[in-house]
């Protein structure tokens, strides 16, 4: 199912122009206009999925075997040096179109640092608690 107000399934069924670089029944990726990197990426599936909570299983996993099929094509033509796969789910986590995307953004050895965050300390009996609660 589509939504019709939301831009990324109107850029994935091709209603708005965008710069497609594979496109299949499921998918389409794109070039973010707001990239990170040269040659950031978004892999968009054509039905409306809000995030990884509602996102079909199958769904989700050709996503990820898209960005798997896709980085080593766009690192030899791209000459990156890695890859970062970013999918966020929820505004507190970054999320800001609501439609189920994942990121490939190229990495280069000279490129300025756009992922960074400081680590949480937590006692050994916290990390137990945390564990255990997670089982």
């Amino acid at each position: 199912m589509k939504d019709n107000d939301c831009i990324f399934c109107k850029l994935a069924n091709g209603d708005i122009p965008s710069n497609t670089i594979y496109e299949d029944n499921d998918f389409r990726i794109i070039l973010d206009a707001a990239p990170a990197t040269k040659g950031h990426a978004l892999i968009i599936p054509k039905e409306h999925y809000k995030d990884l909570y509602e996102i079909d299983e199958e769904v989700a996993g050709k996503a990820f075997r898209l960005a798997k099929k896709m980085i080593g094509p766009m690192t030899e033509k791209l000459g990156c040096d890695g890859f970062n796969v970013l999918q966020n789910n929820k505004e507190v986590a970054g999320q800001t179109v609501f439609h189920f995307h994942m990121h490939l953004i190229p990495r280069y050895k000279d490129g300025k640092s756009i992922l960074t965050w400081g680590h949480e300390e937590f006692t050994d009996d916290e990390m137990k608690k945390i564990c255990q609660s997670l089982q």
